[in-house]
């Protein structure tokens, strides 16, 4: 018999997803990439991954870490949809019902809830409780973690969406499709190539373009320290990942910004590079994110 359950996740993307078989990053016994096209069709074949998995080993329960906006709620009538996105075709599609026919247990939870789950268990959030992850890359998204849970069962944070005061000077419209000028709109990888034309990864560490970035995640962050009062803020995504001088442009801007205010700010300007961190999982924290969502599920001993 085997010591640890496995479980399926699925991290559902905007432009890809990632089925992972394990019990933890120690233990990934398979893995499979599919492109995000028509969503009965891409969750047609990701039942098809997980019922061959399921065929060859026994599993506990599937995970399922979706972009949102997502209704989380068990007791709403659309638990498990998509709600109002701006991929085409996917608003409204029922996320769970293509599962079923396997005949496992299914958690759902947001993609970014789901990598801030897997920063507390294998991460970079180990052994605290309360902290927050923001990642940085094609949107901006934060998953809190308040008492080792997600917050939020009737909806989830948006806090990506936060409206800022902007750097001075700077009058870029932005580029969310909702408020123009929020974090997310003048900080994710698409509002900073809409900025200057090209890629982030493409920029010099010196570009300008990277002072209104800082200045921004700077802003969200000052935010959550002063609301959620994290013991960490942990930021991942592929512009924070692939830009390693952001986030101490980052540090220095939020240090700055919170002026010492008030004991949690106090303390994250005292031990800034210990109190805003990058996550430690890397690309597999959202596919792993999806595995941790599974683990909520009780098991029989548990």
């Amino acid at each position: 018999m085997r010591e640890r359950p496995l479980f399926a996740g699925i991290e559902l993307g905007g432009t890809k997803c990632v089925c992972l078989l394990a019990s933890g990053p120690e233990e990934i016994l398979a893995e499979e990439r599919l492109a995000t096209g028509d969503p009965a069709a891409t969750l047609t074949a990701l039942a098809s991954v997980i019922a061959g998995w399921h065929s060859q080993h026994t599993l506990r329960a599937i995970g399922l870490a979706s972009f949102g906006p997502l209704e989380r709620d068990p007791a709403s009538p659309r638990f498990g949809q998509l709600l109002d996105t701006p991929k085409p075709g996917w608003s409204g599609f029922d996320l769970i019902a293509p599962l079923q026919h396997i005949g496992l247990p299914i958690e759902l939870d947001t993609d970014v809830n789901g990598a801030a789950l897997a920063e507390g268990r294998w991460g970079a959030a180990r052994g605290l409780s309360d902290y927050v992850y923001v990642t940085v890359g094609t949107g901006i998204g934060v998953g809190t973690i308040i008492g080792g849970r997600t917050i939020g069962r009737h909806a989830h944070s948006e806090a990506g969406h936060l409206r800022i005061a902007r750097l001075r000077d700077d009058d870029w419209p932005g580029a969310c499709l909702y408020h123009g000028d929020c974090v997310e709109g003048l900080a994710c990888g698409p509002a900073i190539a809409a900025r200057t034309g090209r890629a982030p990864e493409s920029l010099s560490v010196d570009d300008p373009a990277w002072d209104a970035v800082a200045h921004a995640l700077a802003a969200l962050c000052h935010n959550l320290v002063l609301t959620v009062v994290p013991e960490r803020i942990l930021v991942g995504g592929g512009v924070a990942l692939g830009q390693p001088q952001l986030l101490t442009r980052v540090r220095t801007a939020l240090a700055a910004s919170l002026g010492g205010y008030a004991g949690a700010a106090q303390l994250a300007v005292d031990q800034m590079d210990r109190f805003l961190t990058l996550a430690a999982l890397g690309a597999l924290a959202g596919p792993l994110g999806a595995v941790a969502v599974a683990m909520r599920r009780p098991g029989p001993a548990d």
